[in-house]
């Protein structure tokens, strides 16, 4: 598969959409006829091991006809772990600068909205160094007192978790570091972006939500999330992913019905589906040009009018 075949003026292509929509196929079907692309994940709950069937990792639909397209920021993590938009960010610049110094073409897929702005708005995110002093003196204080000082600070940078002390001290750590910077922070590289999303009819949306949701449980959903809680991990932890993690949690740990799991899940997708589009939709207000392409075309066509955009 040689290089693309003319250069785009374009430093990435952003495939986005709402969940079902089918970005995947469609980012892989693009990396396939551009040849030389590779794909990085803005997907916020890929990044995990073992949670393959519930995220919907789809990993077969990266290979066709025995061709497979590389893939990054894919089970980077494990179960149990509270990745974050710090994290994401770094791990992106590492992917996407080694996709470009192999001379390959980066397509970010993923439904992750915050994820994908963050990326092409540039947000400045800084990655903190440790403070031993602060953390010495920290050391000494209860878990309450800790959370009670978080409170304290105008606007958590990163309030993703304290439910641990060392999650707490880091997090102090963050905002005391933040208090003594300027905004100019680390900066992250504008990046000329061509962002196609994939529109699908809000019925035909909640047919394939539906759809999928039967596939994943006859593949095997239900095993994966018992496997997770059987290798020690405590349905909080699960239950804080979210979604298929929430509902399997809580039917298998006895707290719901199968039949009210799937109902309650199926209704959450369906939410979350609709939290996604505003998202997207708040983005454009933002300022990133989405350029809309219809999921119900033939999908030769869809792949043709986005390299015509690629290389206007």
């Amino acid at each position: 598969m040689g290089m693309a075949q003319c250069k785009s003026k374009y430093d990435i292509l952003a495939v986005v959409g709402p969940t079902a929509c089918g970005k995947t196929s469609l980012a892989v079907d693009l990396a396939l006829s551009i040849g030389g692309a590779e794909i990085i994940s803005a997907d916020s709950r890929q990044v995990y091991r073992g949670m393959d069937i519930g995220t919907g990792k789809d990993i077969a639909e990266y290979t066709r006809n025995g061709v497979t397209v590389p893939s990054h920021l894919i089970d980077i993590a494990d179960a149990g772990e509270k990745y974050n938009l710090f994290e994401f960010q770094r791990d992106f610049l590492v992917a996407y600068e080694d996709v470009k110094r192999r001379g390959a073409f980066p397509i970010m897929c993923g439904g992750s909205g915050l994820y994908v702005e963050s990326v092409l708005k540039g947000y400045r995110l800084l990655p903190v160094p440790e403070n031993p002093a602060l953390r010495a003196r920290l050391e000494t204080k209860t878990l309450e007192e800790l959370t009670a000082m978080l409170a304290t600070y105008k606007q958590l940078h990163n309030n993703t978790d304290t439910d641990s002390k060392k999650r707490a001290i880091r997090a102090i750590e963050i905002e005391e570091y933040y208090l003594s910077r300027p905004v100019e922070e680390r900066s992250f590289p504008q990046l000329n972006a061509l962002v196609v999303g994939v529109s699908v009819e809000r019925d035909v949306r909640r047919e394939r939500i539906s759809c999928r949701l039967r596939e994943r449980l006859e593949q095997g959903m239900v095993d994966e999330v018992r496997a997770l809680l059987n290798s020690g991990l405590a349905p909080e932890q699960l239950i804080y992913y979210g979604l298929e993690y929430k509902y399997l949690t809580l039917y298998i740990t006895g707290a719901m019905g199968y039949d009210d799991m799937v109902k309650g899940l199926e209704t959450a997708i369906h939410q979350f589906a609709k939290r996604q589009m505003t998202w997207f939709r708040g983005m454009e207000k933002r300022g990133v040009d989405i350029r809309w392409v219809d999921s119900s075309l033939e999908r030769g066509q869809v792949v043709e009018q986005v390299k015509a955009m690629l290389y206007e």
